[in-house]
Order: C-alpha cells, then structure tokens, then sequence
C-alpha cells in the first residue's frame, strides 16, 4: 500500500460509516465470475523503461487493422479517416475542452455540438437528434427507458438481429429497473414475425438494420403495427455509413433512432471511444435524454448558440430528470461533424456506394469457395456466410495466413448452434486483392 495514503483505521471508519463490513462487499453486487480471482500476471515493480519494454512486447502480439486484409464488423468498422480530421481535433481548444457547465461561454462547443444534430437528424429522418451518447449499446438502452416513459409501460421486445452487445447493455438496465424483457433467438436470415409479438401491454420494439447478420430490413409494416399498440418502434443501426444509401429510419415510421456513429470520423480505437447517435420526433424531445443545443440571437440580433434542452439530474431535479449522462463523448462527436461535412451528402452517398459494391463482389466471390454459403440475401456492406467447419478455428488459420477474416457468430453467442457462422464486413478500405486473399485462403483452409 506504499502509494495509498489511508491507514488500516482509517479504512475501517469508512467502512463502518456506509454500512458495510469489508471492501469485498462493496463488489457483492458484480457476478462473482466476473471478478479476478487473483492478481493478474504481470511483475509487481520494474523502471519505467522495463515497464515499456513489457507493455511494448504484449502490444506487438496485437494484429493491426492496417496491417493485414481486414473484414472484422459486427458493429465497429474500419473505414478511412481524412487526415484534416485528426488534425483539427487536435486543436487545443477542441483537445482539452470539457462539457460546458456555462455553455453560452463556449460558443464555438455549442456550434459545432448543433451542427452535429443537423447533420443526425438529416441523416435518420427524424425531427430532432440530442447531442450524442457514449456509444450505440447505451444509446439503445436510454432509447428503451425513454419510450417506457413516453408510453408509461414497462415491458420492451428486442429482435433476434439486435447486436448481442446490445442485448446485454438492454438487459442490465432492464434487469436493474425491474422491467419486462422478451429477447427474441438469434435471427439468422431476418425471418421473425415481431409483429405477433406486440399488445398493449409492449412499450416499444427495438429492430436493428442493417442488423447483426448484415439483414436489411423493412420496418415500415412494424411501424404500423407499433402505431396501432400505442409502442414505440426504435430502429438500430451499428454502421452509420449505410445512411448514405438505405431509406432512413423516419422515413420507415420509426418513433426513435440510435446507433453507432463510430465509422464517421472515428477509427477503431480498440473499440472506444465511440459516439452514440440519438434521434426522435418532436412530440418526444422532452423525454429525449442528454442534452439539446439550439441557436438563436444575442439582444444585438446576433447570431448564437445556447443549451435549450438539459434533462440530466445534475441540472433538475432528480425524479425530473431523464438520463444521468453525464459527458457527452465530445471529441468523437466533433470527429464526426468534421468528416460528415467533408463528405457532404454526394459524398457519403459516393461512399455508401462503394461500400456495397465491394461487399457484393466479396460474396460473389465467397459465394463461388466450396464449403462457404452466403447467407445474407439483402445487405449493405456486411453479411453472415456458414461455413462447412467451426468458424472459429477456421478465422484462427486465416489469421496465421495474415488476414482477419471477420467475426465468428460464436464469439458473441455461445452455446446456440451457430459455430459455423461468420460475419464478415468488407469496406472502402478493401482492395481487389484483399479480397482475392480472403477468397483463397478461405479455399485453402476449407
């Protein structure tokens, strides 16, 4: 304890004044599987240039994304960033800004922060957008206690297509407010009727597209049933890029949109930061959660920006308030604005475009491998294949051939019967040649 100021007595009086009689019980509540059994296995004191050594060597095990042919998905995708992003970003007064606790003071926050929402409200067909999430998993989860809210009803159907990262993110909150929750099975070839499963007892359905298995799918008729139950429909989306050239959301009726917004402006990361998009109807703004930037003029008539909208508990009340996020992921959002107004609409429409044709050409190319089969019928730039072996073992000898070839259904749901499945995405950043490497070695391993 040589760096922890705090004596054994003075652990004690903290301990006995929240109630408690040891630091393991302050982690009762995390599942006992969860938690570290012993100390992990690294030296327990070395220079810091041992430590850099060490921690140098167990990063060179990692595979770089821009190092090999790379089609991993499944809700983080590897798309080209402009350099003009990183270097804008990294303005200081963008690096180390934080949330505006006195927002009118930061005007150019606010600005970029309201251009952010146009450009997500233009993007999935709705009224209005917030000022981000974190992510597309806690997204979807606020988007769930907001429509019980809204309908004052506490039960949510999620589609067998949901990200199953998202499932779990639903199923915490869910299991922690004591609501209602029907998770449908895995969804393969997007054939579940979540129609039947809505009455008047169902707050709001929750469909992904393109979802977890690359299925695009129509929610037009959901929406209709939705309607006529007094639910809500929130539609999902993990790649924002498929904006460019699918029908948004709004336009297919749905009540809330959130997703992921990582594959604008924001690479891989080792999966975060990320930035959660976030979007409904006007009628909802008030039980929308975060924060809403909006514009108006100074008493000169000038042009400014202000915070109109701020439901977290910090700012009201806390049985008032409507989500206790608390930072906005900032950075990933300007990050986002800066690549979205680059792009402009003919741009991400020319790369939407892009995408999709080098995933058709990809699973053509699968489609012609003896032991793979092409599942996906419909989809945007990602799509699910089965594979005449464990698809696990299989990616194992694709990456010993230098290419990661996607990610095994498997490795996100255990235990259902679908170890021969594999989601592969394939992007902008694919060339010819990757793609002949992932057919050829796919051939040769099978």
């Amino acid at each position: 304890m040589r760096y922890l100021p705090h004596t054994q007595a003075d652990r004690d009086a903290m301990l006995a004044r929240i109630g408690v009689g040891s630091v393991d019980e302050l982690f009762a509540s995390i599942p006992a599987e969860k938690r570290l059994k012993s100390l992990p296995d690294l030296p327990r004191a070395r220079t810091e240039l041992e430590v850099e050594r060490i921690l140098s060597k167990m990063a060179g095990r990692n595979v770089p994304a821009s190092a090999v042919p790379f089609f991993v998905g499944a809700g983080a995708y590897k798309h080209h960033v402009p350099a003009t992003v990183d270097h804008l970003i990294q303005r200081s007064e963008f690096l180390t800004s934080y949330t505006p606790y006195q927002p009118e003071i930061a005007q150019g926050t606010l600005q970029y922060l309201f251009e952010f929402q146009t450009q997500v409200a233009l993007l999935t067909g709705m009224d209005v957008a917030n000022a981000s999430m974190y992510d597309g998993s806690t997204g979807t989860a606020e988007a769930v206690l907001m429509a019980h809210r809204v309908t004052k009803r506490r039960k949510a159907v999620l589609s067998g297509g949901l990200h199953p990262h998202y499932v779990d993110v639903v199923r915490t909150l869910s299991d922690m407010a004591g609501d209602d929750l029907v998770v449908l099975p895995p969804d393969v070839t997007a054939a579940e009727d979540l129609a039947a499963t809505i009455d008047s007892t169902v707050s709001c359905v929750v469909v992904q597209t393109p979802d977890f298995f690359g299925n695009i799918r129509d929610i037009s008729a959901l929406s209709a049933k939705c309607k006529a139950a007094g639910a809500l429909l929130i539609a999902v989306f993990t790649e924002a890029v498929s904006l460019g050239a699918l029908q948004s959301p709004g336009e297919m009726g749905a009540d809330i949109v959130v997703g992921e917004g990582q594959s604008i402006g924001n690479g891989l990361n080792f999966g975060g930061p990320y930035v959660g998009l976030f979007a409904t109807k006007q009628q909802y703004v008030r039980q929308m959660p975060g924060r809403l930037c909006g514009e108006t003029v100074d008493s000169e008539g000038r042009r400014g920006f202000v915070l109109t909208l701020s439901t977290r508990e910090q700012h009201i009340r806390r049985e008032k308030a409507t989500s206790n996020i608390c930072t906005n992921s900032g950075l990933c959002t300007l990050a986002f604005t800066i690549h979205m107004s680059l792009l402009g609409e003919a741009g991400l429409r020319r790369l939407a475009a892009v995408n999709h044709a080098n995933a058709v050409t990809l699973a053509d190319m699968l489609s012609g491998v003896p032991g793979v089969e092409v599942l996906t019928r419909s989809f945007f730039n990602e799509f699910t294949v089965r594979l005449k072996q464990d698809a696990a073992a299989v990616l194992e000898k694709l990456v010993e051939r230098g290419i990661l070839g996607g990610v095994p259904v498997s490795r996100l749901l255990p235990n259902r019967g679908l170890d021969d499945l594999l989601v592969i995405a394939s992007s902008e950043v694919n060339t010819d040649g990757d793609r002949a490497a992932l057919a050829g070695a796919l051939k040769e391993v099978l």
